[in-house]
């Protein structure tokens, strides 16, 4: 077909471009008419329908595809049988049909001939353009190829280099990021070890970002879960770490801790972790001091303590090993209280620190803060309580661990010390009161002092019948707070506080306002204080060797020479506490001779008079007022037993001197009543000394006296008055009544009826009673307010009565010092109704002046030996005189006839006695001197100033009233008025002295 359409071209006069576009596209191989096919074509009558017919009647496959073979098909076409005439007539059949094709193509193209040879201009005009672009891109080419060799490979070349060295670098930083993770569990480790619980969980968590974005690499991939491994092991050890502040608190350390925990965002967590290790440091603590020292008194490797419970081990706990134990035991205790202290302390000043303003961005991250905060200081407040109270009960089961019944004093006072150092502690601490402490400490206490205070007065007693009532040689100044016992009294500013503190305080007065945690939070532990001060103590109260001669400097220091006549006790006490030794007798004979006169002098008042007993009664009541400073809830039991340490005393000072022992007095004191109480019967006219009133005691005395007999003495333990006093469990509170050593000698006229004695036993007595008085109102304030009236009542009915004994004690000595006897049986033999007026007195006025000289000798002697106060002299000068002036009435009472010249001669022998008297005593006024005189001037009244004389004067007896009468019969006074007197006298109801 193309043949025929390039054939038709070519009759036209047109070029075939064949050639030329053989490249451009493919062209079919179609044969190409012949001429001999055109001529034919043309020639042929040309008849429209008839050639669409023949077109019409070509198979439909011939225009279905270019790629179609005609041959092939036309040859599968034929039958099996050929027959010529058939196939010329199908060839001539399928000529038409080509001939009808190839007209109808030619016309076609004749027809469109313009538009081809316009479009084959295109295409010509084309291909020189392609030729043109050829050429171009030939140029191209060729310059881009230098551009390669001189650009590209040179600068592109170094900016990819560039690219890639970037990229390396990254990686290299990434490979090095990696390496740096990989070995982080080495510096974590270090860190750790470093106790950088901050830095080291800042690491862990970067090292955990970082592994996040690196999560890409293969090598990345367990670390996470390592990392998150490590900090759980993190966690761990700070946890530990946590720990260690309870019992050593650090601050960097603590800071490191809370500021990890703040990291980790678990600061409520930390605080519920801090009070369990608090608990448990409390337990632990309190287990290894006592299992110490539990293990070393037991001297064996025997682990069955180690699994005891706490409060069996304590029951383990030998005597010597109580007090150090306790003291480490506080020790311990105080170390985690005070670092529970500044644990408070930091999160205040921390929580003072970061309370500045916030951004408003951090509104919810503050939120949280507060929230924070909040729950750590409940947590920390209300901590305080739960710690005191564990610490309460771990003391508490120790203390009632161990019997303390049998303690020494002073181990006993240094357990109260602690244990009241212990309360200060937990009052600053949180506020408490201590009431377990308190409780346990009370029942031991009360289970101690029974036994302690039972055996103090069996001691006491021991003390009292091996006295010699010897002066004990203080010095002039001594006072009681001189003594160690009293120490605390000058120390203290409340009786609250406990020895230990108050000699803190005393030295360090700006150290007063400071609390316990204030003074040791840096530094020192408040449990070490008593052991500190105990040994800087000193006592200075014994007086240099004040004496005259050798005989009396020995027979002074006889009782602290000799171990078997002075306690174990009573020679510690008069050891130098500060360097352990005896007082050296280095004083000069001169010295001692100088001494004597300001010392012993009788009208001085120098050193106090004092026994060995006296100052140990007074030692007792230091110690159980220092047992009472220490210890409030027993203060009324412990004063209790003061008073009877005073009772025993008192009832002991007057048994021993001021019973009467002509006739030996019945052991009972209320057999003493009635008007001859207490009297001494001397020889002589009973009348005189009953009607005297002369040494009766007083009748609160006497109440006194028997109460403590009743109360106090165990009278079966000597056999009398058996089963009057109740049941044994009574008598357990009582203690027999002593009975006088037997070196005593209180019936030899030399020494004034043992006057010494007397004088230093009744004068030590009231000088105890002074030293009571001066304790009252501390006593007072630490008496319980319901208490009081028992206190009150002590001083009222006992303490003041001390000095009331001077006067049947010193009675006794004025009754015997002088011979009353005597004087009677010279009055009797003078004779009084003279009738001259005498200028000479009587003899027995000498003979009584003469005595009453001896007695003043005597005085002095005695004086010599011990100082004889002022009111004791002028109790004695008293008692003699008003003894001398009632035997002078009895004895002008028993005259039977008088004259009034007789009358004057009694003034005249009372007035020479009394003028030489005043030269014997400074006594003034002279006693019972109107006694006298009234008497003897009653024998000029008449009958009625007399009937009113005997009214009005009833303390003369009513014999020498009778007397009176009788004597003046006669003279003015009648029968009938006798009658009428001696009437009156009989009327008179004289009360009972």
């Amino acid at each position: 077909m193309m043949q025929k359409i390039k054939s038709l071209m070519t009759r036209q006069g047109l070029k075939s471009p064949q050639e030329s576009m053989a490249d451009l596209s493919p062209v079919e191989n179609l044969r190409i008419p012949s001429k001999e096919e055109l001529r034919e074509l043309r020639e042929q009558p040309i008849d429209p329908l008839a050639e669409q017919e023949i077109i019409d009647s070509i198979e439909e496959i011939y225009f279905s595809n270019d790629s179609f073979d005609m041959v092939q098909h036309e040859l599968e076409k034929l039958p099996p049988e050929l027959n010529l005439k058939e196939l010329e007539e199908y060839r001539d059949k399928l000529k038409r049909q080509q001939a009808a094709v190839s007209k109808k193509v030619a016309d076609l193209i004749l027809e469109k001939q313009p538009s081809y040879v316009k479009e084959l201009e295109r295409v010509t005009a084309l291909q020189t353009n392609l030729q043109l672009a050829a050429v171009i891109c030939t140029n191209a080419r060729r310059q881009l190829s230098v551009a390669k060799e001189g650009f590209t490979e040179a600068s592109l070349g170094l900016l990819a280099n560039q690219r890639r060295r970037q990229l390396l670098t990254g990686l290299l930083k990434s490979l090095r990021t990696i390496k740096t993770l990989q070995r982080t569990d080495v510096r974590l480790s270090e860190m750790l070890e470093e106790e950088d619980y901050p830095g080291a969980i800042q690491l862990c968590l970067e090292c955990q970002k970082a592994a996040s974005t690196f999560k890409h690499y293969s090598c990345i991939s367990e670390l996470n879960s390592k990392l998150q491994d490590t900090l759980e092991q993190i966690e761990e050890q700070l946890d530990v770490a946590l720990s260690k502040t309870c019992k050593h608190f650090d601050v960097s350390h603590y800071t490191k801790v809370q500021m990890a925990y703040t990291l980790l965002g678990k600061t409520q967590t930390a605080m519920d972790q801090l009070h369990m290790h608090f608990t448990q440091a409390i337990h632990n603590t309190v287990f290894q001091v006592v299992l110490g020292y539990v293990e070393l008194c037991a001297g064996n490797a025997d682990t069955k303590f180690q699994k005891m419970q706490y409060k069996d081990l304590c029951t383990h706990i030998t005597l010597d090993s109580y007090i150090p134990c306790l003291t480490d035991l506080c020790k311990a205790l105080w170390e985690v209280m005070l670092s529970y202290h500044r644990t408070m302390q930091w999160h205040e000043k921390h929580d003072k620190q970061e309370s500045t303003p916030i951004p408003d961005d951090a509104g919810a991250e503050s939120d949280e803060l507060l929230v924070d905060r909040s729950y750590v200081k409940k947590k920390l407040e209300h901590g305080l309580t739960r710690i005191w109270q564990d610490v309460q009960l771990k003391v508490k089961a120790y203390i009632l661990g161990t019997d303390m019944s049998n303690f020494k004093y002073d181990d006993f006072i240094v357990v109260l010390d602690v244990i009241s150092r212990l309360m200060q502690v937990g009052e600053e601490f949180c506020g408490s009161k201590s009431e377990v402490l308190q409780e346990s400490i009370k029942r031991q206490s009360i289970n101690y002092f029974k036994n302690y205070h039972r055996a103090r007065l069996e001691e006491l007693r021991m003390f009292l019948e091996n006295e010699t009532w010897e002066l004990c040689p203080v010095k002039s100044n001594f006072n009681i707070a001189q003594l160690h016992e009293f120490k605390f009294m000058g120390q203290c500013r409340s009786p609250s506080v406990s020895p230990s503190r108050q000699t803190v305080t005393s030295t360090s007065p700006a150290q007063e306002e400071l609390s316990l945690f204030q003074q040791y939070i840096q530094e020192g532990n408040p449990f070490e204080m008593h052991i500190e001060h105990k040994d800087e103590e000193t006592e200075d109260v014994l007086a240099s060797n004040g004496y005259e001669s050798d005989e009396l400097e020995k027979s002074v220091y006889q009782d602290y020479d000799s171990d078997s006549d002075v306690p174990e006790e009573l020679k510690q006490d008069y050891v130098d506490e500060q360097t352990g030794d005896v007082p050296v007798k280095s004083v000069s004979r001169e010295t001692i001779r100088s001494r004597k006169k300001s010392d012993y002098n009788l009208s001085k008042s120098n050193a106090p008079i004092l026994t060995n007993t006296t100052l140990n009664v007074i030692r007792l009541v230091g110690k159980y007022m220092q047992m009472m400073n220490i210890l409030k809830p027993i203060a009324f039991d412990v004063i209790h037993c003061v008073s009877q340490l005073f009772d025993y005393y008192l009832y002991a000072v007057y048994t021993f001197f001021g019973r009467n022992d002509m006739p030996v007095p019945s052991p009972s004191l209320s057999t003493h009543g009635g008007r001859d109480a207490g009297t001494a019967r001397v020889v002589g006219p009973a009348c005189l000394y009953e009607s005297s009133g002369l040494g009766l005691i007083s009748s609160r005395l006497r109440t006194t006296l028997n109460r403590i007999q009743e109360s106090l003495i165990d009278m079966e333990a000597v056999g009398e008055n058996v089963g009057v006093h109740g049941p044994t469990e009574d008598r357990k509170e009582k203690v027999p009544s002593p009975h006088l050593s037997q070196l005593v000698v209180l019936t030899n006229s030399g020494t004034l009826y043992g006057l010494a004695q007397r004088v230093v036993a009744t004068e030590s007595l009231v000088f105890l009673a002074e030293q009571f008085e001066s304790l009252q109102s501390h006593l007072d304030t630490m008496m319980p307010a319901a208490k009081k009236p028992f206190l009150q009542q002590f001083y009222s009915q006992t303490v003041s009565t001390a000095s009331e004994l001077r006067k049947p004690i010193y009675w006794i000595v004025a009754a015997k010092a002088i011979d009353y006897e005597q004087m009677l049986l010279m009055m009797a033999g003078v004779k009084w109704d003279i009738r001259e007026i005498m200028s000479q007195h009587n003899v027995y006025v000498d003979v009584l002046l003469k005595e009453f000289e001896q007695f003043n000798t005597r005085l002095g002697d005695v004086s010599r030996h011990v100082r004889i106060p002022l009111p004791v002299s002028n109790v004695l000068w008293e008692h003699c005189i008003r003894l001398a002036n009632r035997t002078l009435v009895e004895g002008y009472a028993n005259v039977k006839k008088c004259s009034n010249e007789g009358r004057a001669l009694m003034q005249l022998d009372f007035q020479q006695f009394l003028m030489k008297l005043e030269k014997l005593t400074d006594l003034r006024p002279i006693p019972d001197k109107e006694f006298v005189e009234t008497y003897i001037k009653a024998y000029y009244l008449t009958e009625n100033d007399m009937e009113q004389f005997i009214k009005n004067h009833r303390e003369y007896s009513m014999k020498q009233l009778a007397n009176l009468v009788n004597v003046c019969l006669g003279s003015h006074i009648n029968k009938k008025a006798r009658q009428k007197l001696l009437a009156a006298i009989d009327d008179i109801d004289r009360p009972k002295r």
